[in-house]
């Protein structure tokens, strides 16, 4: 039957239009919107009356249910600004989990704090509350919660947690905007959350930026004046001067101008996303091996991104291991013309950077008088690397909210691989395979999972 697959010949399920879809979407109210800002000449928030920025915190506070939002150049600052303004010290160990982008474990670093890894759910893919207690050390002092994909972590089991050992939450919440749990929303649950405005994300600029939100007014106006170089910008005539460490990280106006117009449509895209996407994993979560997202009753999924989990032995390929059958398929439907990405190959403890661990010379700042040694071995993340091995990402083209067509070929292309498992088999077999993180230069300790 090899004569079905595109990879042998045949025509692909996927046209050309469908592989490749326009992600974010630009209108003509965006195109105003950023004219508005050039026409302004008003481009950053030290602009006096400058009207972007601030209408951008102000409506993205509303977005998320709380009192104050903050506006800064990339997701990865605000992070990095919120750990700062909530007092993380040099030598705190703050809790992440170990799947997610690496500025959710870099972000710590730039405060000389250490990172330390908690595996993760293998269905939620968030961080598994039930092992981050046994990580929880004296010098222990945030949790960095993930809501990875879009489907926001346990929250509630998170901060009790917390409360009971005295620890700061601070929400990663980059690629949940929008998302609800048990009716709170992404964003509204820690003493400080972050989000990305990155072109990827659901609500995105037309390059980088990010936010900080807050209930904490004192939070706030630090991260205010953290962005602008410690700099105090509510007086009627700037000043110029700096009443504590800061740097350069405001957002434009531009940017900020464009996202304004962005989300003033997000709940029409989102509705649309919530009829097109679960009919597409309806279809694949019918063919035997495929796991596809889900979400509890308890919250919503926003469909960031959609990770597949697939299963050789429930697919009737005996003898066929997870990484090598998640390689075959991927050359296989990338063929067909579908866009599957391995996002993160390698886990967060994995990662050079950590292994290293001397982010800035001299082991700082792991070799801190006082600071825990931590044991950064794959073998402790078996479910992190499990969830590598056999899966794979549709992202971004999804988000389009005119994607139905596009799915609807993502399906038929997945059905078609499908007819076709013994091929995908014989191919699995033959691959010369290694897990994806022992081909990383700089990586220690390849190979060493349980």
């Amino acid at each position: 039957m090899t004569a079905q697959l595109a990879m042998f010949g045949s025509k692909p399920v996927v046209e050309p239009e469908h592989r490749r879809l326009e992600w974010p979407v630009v209108t003509q109210a965006d195109r105003d919107a950023v004219l508005r800002v050039l026409d302004s000449r008003k481009f950053t928030v030290g602009a006096k009356n400058e009207p972007e920025i601030s209408g951008l915190e102000s409506e993205w506070a509303e977005f998320c249910d709380t009192r104050y939002a903050v506006a800064v150049n990339s997701g990865t600052v605000a992070l990095e600004l919120a750990l700062t303004a909530l007092g993380i010290q040099p030598g705190d160990e703050v809790i992440v989990p170990a799947l997610s982008y690496v500025a959710t474990a870099m972000a710590p670093l730039y405060q000389l704090a250490v990172p330390v890894f908690v595996d993760i759910d293998p269905v939620t893919f968030n961080i598994d509350v039930r092992r981050v207690e046994e990580k929880i050390t004296d010098r222990t002092r945030a949790i960095i919660p993930v809501h990875l994909g879009g489907l926001p972590a346990d929250m509630d089991e998170i901060r009790a947690l917390a409360r009971r050992h005295g620890l700061l939450v601070i929400e990663d919440a980059v690629q949940a905007q929008g998302g609800t749990y048990r009716g709170e929303t992404a964003g509204s649950m820690g003493a400080a959350s972050v989000f990305s405005l990155n072109v990827e994300k659901s609500v995105p600029t037309c390059g980088e930026g990010g936010l900080i939100v807050t209930d904490d007014e004192e939070v706030a106006t630090r991260c205010r004046s953290l962005r602008v170089l410690g700099e105090d910008l509510s007086t009627d005539e700037r000043l110029y001067v700096s009443a504590t460490r800061g740097s350069n990280l405001k957002l434009s106006s531009v940017l900020a101008a464009f996202t304004r117009a962005q989300l003033g449509r997000f709940w029409d895209y989102q509705e649309r996303r919530d009829k097109n996407i679960p009919v597409f994993l309806e279809r694949l979560g019918a063919l035997p091996g495929i796991v596809v997202p889900t979400a509890p009753d308890d919250r919503t999924h926003m469909w960031h991104m959609l990770r597949f989990r697939f299963d050789p032995r429930a697919a009737g390929l005996e003898g066929v291991a997870a990484g090598p059958f998640r390689q075959a398929l991927r050359r296989v439907l990338l063929a067909e013309g579908v866009p599957l990405t391995h996002y993160q190959i390698i886990p967060l403890p994995g990662q050079p950077v950590f292994q290293k661990q001397d982010a800035y010379g001299k082991g700082y700042p792991w070799s801190l008088p006082g600071v825990n040694p931590q044991r950064y071995d794959l073998a402790d993340y078996p479910v992190t690397c499990q969830v590598i091995e056999d899966s794979l990402c549709l992202r971004r083209m999804h988000l389009n909210p005119d994607a139905g067509p596009a799915l609807d070929a993502y399906a038929s292309a997945f059905e078609r691989v499908w007819e076709n498992l013994d091929v995908v088999g014989r191919i699995a077999r033959s691959l010369d395979y290694a897990p994806p993180w022992a081909v990383v230069k700089g990586h220690e300790g390849a190979g060493r999972t349980a």
